[in-house]
């Protein structure tokens, strides 16, 4: 039996050992150089992602820059059978025989960053050199607007990426006639090639406005020879790159040496990852581009801290990587240790000191597993933690960008405001002018359906979006939209028309959302149509769907990319207008919350397909409003919600009078304040603040109406209303916010804290006005109610209302002196915990008299009751009620009855 196990343990041996000894992939790269950091960082990157395969071995030749050492490096990754060949080519044409002899021996060969003349390999990774040179120009463009005199400093003669970069480079500034190539120097990718010849033709010609240089390198040495002249203040240099090292091209940013750099991605990564997918054979893109961005002042620090980021995880992964190299060695270390002794063991004491030695193992496995597992899951919470944060940076981005779409509509609300109440002005209407405020008010709509997208965008993301969808002629709801493009149509000479096949069609939509759907697609189709064109919508029923064409005659979509047109920010390779990327992405969303389809195809034009079921069967109860109404009346007619003539409410005099009502406007925009001071002034008295003094201010002026924004310097209107509305000072003034928060959380916390009207910018002058006059009208009712019922009101009857508590506990304080002939205003304010100008003013607000009247109406009040009793003669009611003498009572009473007191108790 003992020699019966000891075979079954040397054949397991032999078993293991082969199993170990499995063959790995092999790839090899041929690497040009590695004297700069960029392709330092390149191989690093690449051990990185091939230290996460471990059934791959990487090797690196480096060809130290010499054309003829890289292709005897590569002639001995051949010999040595790699599986796959990586390479970056020193110089495009020397390299082509080598590869393609590669190739005829079955080895895929990808090209990294620079490609072969013939382009004869297998795939390519690496950024697009073309763009990177265009970006250059780019930015030239977009901070000048003179024209300038620019040198350009290339790279290596033979090399693919100076080729195209100059190419990039020079195709935009063919187009713009601002930018003036004046010279160009060729570089070797080293500081001293540019620094010494560009020293050279400074001195020749210093009237220099910017260096396009290849690499940072070259740039660095260009700023040098400016530096030496002194025209580095005075001439901008360009660099590409980025890298991000004490002396990379962030870091030459930030200083301010370079005015921008290009990231230039090294795709080391990338590029092991596209080899083991050949090696696979899995499918794949011949040529995969890198994204490339700007590098500035504006967003150096912030792609520094990101790539500080990568860098720590790197070096996170390649620490957790070696522990467990470390651990694996450790582990076969053991495994061979322990079968050795088991060997021994088995041939001297058989099967019973064998079996002890299972347990022992087992056991020791089964820690070693747990230690694993238990390693395993803090790297899984490292990831977690990690993902959580990337998602807290995204969530941060999402919301700067919101809260700078909203910041956008206060501008807007002074443009627009400004431009309707020109257009309503008799004095320009027929004049060119009025033909120029119609182009301004309808460009600044445009500009706030885009911002409205982008919010749309960033509920879409948070999945905020509800569908109320109502039965709606598909034919009617076509033909209101259309109106809104026919000016354009006409002013184009453009065929814009609608066939459908039959007009009764009904279907249930959200009609706010597919408005949208509508305008996207059909500001798409005009934006792309030229002059002459043709743009028709046909709507055609089916058994179970209504398929909506939009059909042009515009530039059409490349049929490669027909699979992106939907995708966020996707823009068309031959697409040369401006455009955000997100209108489509919108539509297409919108759609899908219709349990409908968007599709796209492109042929002598483009054509987008809209499918929509029939019925509602497909939509839950709470998708559909039971609360059917006209076309007429819903959202697609953009005009303002304004009262008509009959609902207009016209406002009193102030108290009887030719006083103005106080108006308070809380807004942290002077332009705003402006317009609306400006507007609102002749019939308010109005005083202002930007929100650091508005709760002083009104509590010292006691207004009778107050305008408050949300977002304010230091505070917010949530606050400014809370405080407002605690305090019984103020707790009766009518506050309306007015804010670009058009969000439904935000209308909730503004109505919680106590805000009686809600309106968003940009919001109609006429709208703002009525509900102004709708408040002041509310608190004049509320004010009879209080004056007809003043007496009726007594401390334990409970409206929950402030106004209802300080009324009656001002009633019972003077209830309670109302035998006091000392007791005073001053008394009663210091009593209800106010000064007395702010009792005088809370009692005329909420009453309309003054406290004196108010008090001495209780007391008549009193002394009718009294009188009635007949209990008391006059004399007697005047001293209990704490009048001086009976006479000045007698008077007090004829006054407000009209009878004296003698007559009223007589005829009482």
């Amino acid at each position: 039996m003992s020699v019966l196990l000891f075979a079954v343990l040397i054949a397991s041996t032999v078993s293991c050992t082969q199993t170990d000894g499995k063959k790995k992939i092999l790839i090899g790269f041929s690497q040009a150089m590695t004297t700069d950091e960029w392709r330092r960082q390149m191989n690093q990157s690449m051990i990185v992602e091939a230290s996460l395969h471990p059934e791959m071995q990487l090797v690196i030749e480096d060809a130290h820059n010499n054309v003829n050492e890289q292709i005897k490096d590569i002639e001995q990754l051949i010999t040595k059978g790699v599986d796959i060949i990586l390479v970056s080519p020193i110089e495009a044409k020397p390299l082509d025989a080598i590869i393609k002899k590669a190739l005829d021996k079955g080895i895929p060969v990808i090209a990294v960053d620079r490609k072969t003349d013939n382009e004869d390999f297998t795939a390519f990774i690496g950024a697009d050199n073309i763009e990177v040179g265009r970006n250059a120009a780019k930015y030239i463009l977009a901070n000048t607007t003179k024209k300038v005199n620019v040198i350009e400093i290339t790279g290596a003669n033979a090399s693919s990426p100076a080729y195209e970069r100059s190419l990039g480079f020079k195709q935009l500034s063919d187009q713009n006639a601002r930018i003036n190539i004046i010279d160009r120097i060729r570089g070797n990718w080293e500081l001293p090639s540019a620094k010494g010849q560009l020293k050279q033709l400074l001195l020749i010609n210093k009237n220099v406005d910017y260096v396009f240089a290849h690499n940072d390198r070259m740039a660095l040495g260009a700023y040098e020879a400016a530096k030496e002249l002194g025209l580095e203040k005075t001439i901008k240099i360009i660099g590409v790159d980025a890298l991000n090292t004490p002396n990379g091209g962030i870091q030459l940013v930030k200083d301010g040496i370079l005015v921008a750099t290009i990231l230039y991605p090294n795709g080391g990564n990338e590029a092991v990852k596209l080899a083991m997918t050949v090696y696979k054979r899995e499918p794949f893109a011949k040529n995969n581009i890198l994204n490339t961005i700007v590098v500035d002042q504006n967003n150096a620090e912030i792609i520094e801290n990101q790539m500080d980021k990568v860098d720590q995880q790197q070096k996170t992964i390649e620490g957790q990587l070696n522990a467990i190299k470390v651990q694996e060695e450790e582990f076969s270390s053991q495994k061979h240790l322990v079968r050795l002794l088991s060997f021994f063991l088995i041939t001297i004491l058989g099967l019973a000191v064998y079996s002890i030695y299972s347990t022992v193992s087992l056991k020791k496995k089964k820690r070693q597993l747990e230690a694993f597992n238990n390693t395993v899951t803090r790297q899984n919470t490292e990831l977690e933690t990690m993902a959580e944060q990337a998602r807290r940076n995204n969530e941060a981005k999402f919301s700067f960008f919101t809260g700078l779409s909203h910041e956008f509509k206060t501008p807007l609300t002074l443009i627009i405001s400004y431009a309707e109440s020109l257009i309503e002005n008799e004095k320009i209407k027929g004049t060119r002018l009025m033909e120029e405020m119609k182009l301004i008010y309808s460009n600044s709509n445009r500009l706030l359906r885009l911002i409205n997208q982008l919010l749309d965008f960033r509920k879409i993301e948070e999945r905020k979006f509800t569908l109320l969808a109502s039965r709606t002629n598909i034919y009617d709801f076509t033909l209101a939209l259309m109106t809104n493009f026919k000016a354009e149509a006409a002013r184009r000479n453009i065929d814009f028309t609608v066939i459908c096949d039959n007009r009764g069609t009904d279907v249930f939509i959200d009609r706010g959302l597919m408005d949208k759907v509508y305008f996207n697609l059909l500001s798409n189709a005009f934006k792309f149509t030229p002059d002459n064109g043709k743009i028709s919508i046909l709507i055609k029923e089916t058994a179970s769907h209504i398929k909506i064409t939009f059909r042009d005659s515009g530039i059409g979509i490349p049929e490669a990319e027909l699979s992106q047109v939907f995708n966020p920010f996707f823009k068309a390779s031959n697409n040369t207008k401006n455009s955000s990327g997100i209108g489509l992405n919108l539509a297409r969303e919108f759609v899908l919350l219709h349990k409908g389809e968007l599709e796209v195809k492109s042929m002598h034009g483009t054509a987008f397909i809209l499918s929509l079921q029939k019925g509602a069967g497909h939509l839950s109860v709470s998708e559909i409003n039971r609360h059917e109404e006209d076309l007429k009346n819903s959202a697609l007619q953009l005009q303002d919600f304004l009262l008509s003539e009959q609902e207009i409410i016209t406002l009193p005099a102030k108290n009887g009078t030719d006083e103005k009502y106080s108006l308070l406007i809380i807004e942290d925009h002077p332009d705003l304040v402006n317009f609306l001071s400006s507007k609102l002034g002749t019939e308010y008295q109005v005083t202002t603040s930007d929100g650091s003094d508005a709760v002083t201010l009104a509590l010292q002026n006691i207004p009778d109406i107050i305008i408050c924004d949300i977002n304010l310097q230091g505070t917010d209107g949530f606050e400014i209303s809370r405080v407002l509305k605690k305090d019984l000072r103020t707790s009766h003034i009518p506050i309306l916010m007015l804010t670009a928060l058009s969000n439904k959380e935000s209308m909730i916390k503004g109505l919680q804290s106590g805000v009686d009207s809600y309106l968003t910018k940009p919001f109609s002058l006429s709208v703002l006005q009525r509900s102004l006059e709708n408040l002041l009208f509310n608190r004049e009712k509320l004010r009879y109610y209080y004056i007809n019922n003043i007496y009726k009101v007594e401390a334990d009857t409970r409206f929950g209302n402030l106004e209802q508590d300080f009324i009656s506990k001002m009633n019972a304080f003077i209830s309670d002196n109302i035998d006091d002939p000392k007791f005073s205003v001053e008394e009663l304010a210091e009593k209800m915990l106010v000064s007395r100008v702010q009792l005088y003013r809370k009692v005329k607000a909420i009453l309309g008299i003054n406290i004196s009247d108010h008090i001495s109406n209780i007391k008549l009040e009193r002394a009718s009751e009294m009188l009635k009793s007949g209990n008391m003669n006059v004399s007697e009611v005047a001293y209990a009620l704490g009048y001086s003498s009976p006479n000045y009572f007698s008077t007090a009473f004829k006054n407000k009855y009209g009878i004296s007191p003698k007559d009223f108790k007589t005829n009482g």
